[in-house]
């Protein structure tokens, strides 16, 4: 058990909402619902019946993740040497583990480019033919240029293969030799994005594991809150978030006694190998989500459509007998569920538009919050317009299953929070990693929702809003208030969370 003493350490104060909300009083309405709200609620019903939960994983490796032999003047290739399974391997247990889609994300180095579209591209093609089950995008992890790194999702087109090829060419910082230093700098990284924004069909980024880097809580790394700023405003329908849960979970399951891949020496190790122990993981999330208030809401309260997704970066499984690992299988702790239709252009639409929410443990298998107005209900990722003084109805649903995970437990959902705050547009301050309007409005027990077997349903108002705003909420299976510092060798199945994309509702 974490001490709880330890989260004093990093959790803020935060005034409360403005006035709006200085008197809200929040009204759990009983199983018949909210009167009135009888056409939303049907329109609500027809809209989530076209699609379902879909649970996958952006950021999955494979021995296409190549290392080098560098005591040669031109770098060689040496296959399986950072990641070791095929992408057959890793989509046959992605489905295993229970997963509709997956994305391949091999980073490289020297060259790499042109061996992914001859080598790693025809295996892809195969493994969509004998994983079926299992949509596979086409991506990689992109070393972005003056940053770290990055998902890039390729939309599963004709010409995906040559996308994905001129991509890696022209912009991954390690593809080139010999070193070119311009190709790591924000300049480069500004060409990546104007020539990504401006294609026919457009990609998908994501920054990974964002405050690994990082020294300290709000001493970031690799990943500046400007960089992210910067990117999203100049491609803000490509860069459209980041890893609110990193993977690399199995780490504190394994003790490291020789230098890793990473040069991380530390044993016992830490979640996701947030090595720095003043800047670890939270309740197995980056801090630039876990904390309220912190980054993530500093973006959201910009307005800007900005996602986190969960992952498992795997590379090799922590039970490998053939060389130490520190992940887990696709799908076996962490899953991204989109909300869409099985195919990849809904899949993709539905990751771009933020029907997401991440989960890890298995603890959750569905959720829909919905914010209804006067007339119209909005989901994950949309935007509510009301009239000034409207109230907002918020429905929160969940599917808490009464089944194992792959731990061989059956976790339950012991609270759920309701996170809101304000939108008051773009910040001066570019490095503004605050929001001091968000708040944990309410916190639901099980004595304040309705279960109906392993279905959860919340419901609240939100009297006269009269100000731009975001909802969202989270889970847990503990009891800390807040996800508190994880410990280099703690159990991460023993700590549970998930997290739901925002609402955003704009008044007029």
């Amino acid at each position: 058990m974490k001490d709880v003493q330890r989260k004093n350490q990093y959790l803020r104060v935060w005034v409360p909402l403005s006035v709006f909300l200085g008197a809200v009083m929040l009204m759990t309405a009983q199983t018949s619902g909210c009167a009135g709200n009888n056409g939303s609620e049907i329109a609500e019903q027809a809209q989530l019946s076209e699609r379902q939960w879909l649970a996958g994983d952006s950021h999955i490796h494979s021995h296409w993740s190549p290392g080098y032999d560098r005591t040669v003047d031109v770098p060689t290739i040496i296959k399986g040497a950072d990641a070791i399974y095929s992408t057959p391997h890793n989509a046959s247990m992605a489905e295993e583990y229970g997963l509709s889609w997956m994305v391949t994300t091999d980073h490289g180095g020297p060259n790499h480019s042109k061996y992914n579209a001859d080598e790693a591209y025809p295996e892809l093609e195969r493994s969509r033919d004998s994983v079926s089950g299992v949509l596979q995008f086409y991506g990689m992890e992109l070393n972005m240029p003056g940053m770290d790194h990055h998902t890039l999702i390729i939309p599963q087109t004709d010409d995906e293969r040559t996308m994905l090829l001129q991509i890696e060419n022209k912009f991954d910082k390690n593809d080139i030799w010999p070193v070119d230093p311009d190709r790591d700098t924000e300049m480069a990284r500004v060409n990546a994005l104007t020539y990504m924004k401006d294609l026919e069909h457009l990609p998908l980024l994501f920054a990974n594991h964002p405050s690994r880097s990082a020294t300290d809580l709000g001493e970031y790394g690799y990943d500046e809150p400007w960089e992210l700023r910067a990117n999203n405003t100049l491609a803000p329908m490509v860069y459209r978030g980041m890893e609110g849960a990193p993977g690399h979970q199995a780490a504190s399951l394994t003790k490291s006694t020789e230098p890793s891949q990473y040069s991380f020496t530390t044993s016992p190790r830490a979640r996701g190998y947030y090595q720095n122990e003043k800047a670890p993981t939270l309740g197995g999330f980056d801090q630039m989500t876990a904390i309220v208030g912190g980054m993530w809401d500093s973006l959201l309260g910009e307005g800007r459509r900005f996602w986190i997704v969960a992952s498992s970066d795997s590379h090799v499984h922590y039970t490998e007998l053939s060389r130490p690992g520190v992940d887990f299988w696709p799908g076996e702790f962490h899953k991204t569920y989109v909300h869409a239709q099985k195919n990849y252009v809904d899949v993709l639409d539905g990751l771009r538009s933020g029907r997401i929410f991440a989960v890890a443990g298995d603890l959750i298998s569905a959720l829909n919050l919905t914010v209804t107005g006067e007339t119209e209900t909005s989901m994950a990722g949309e935007t509510l317009e009301i009239s000034s003084g409207d109230d907002i109805a918020i429905k929160i649903q969940l599917v808490d299953p009464d089944t194992l995970n792959h731990n061989q437990e059956n976790p339950s959902v012991n609270r759920v929070d309701l996170i809101v705050g304000e939108v008051r547009g773009f910040s001066d301050n570019e490095n503004l990693d605050t929001n001091e309007t968000t708040r944990v409005l309410e916190r639901f027990t099980s004595s304040s929702w309705v279960r109906e077997g392993e279905s959860i349903t919340i419901r609240t108002t939100l009297p006269q809003i009269e100000t731009d705003m975001y909802v969202r909420v989270r889970g847990t299976s503990g009891n800390d208030l807040e996800p508190l510092m994880d410990i280099p060798g703690e159990d991460p199945w023993s700590d549970l969370w998930f997290y739901s994309n925002p609402v955003f509702v704009q008044v007029n």
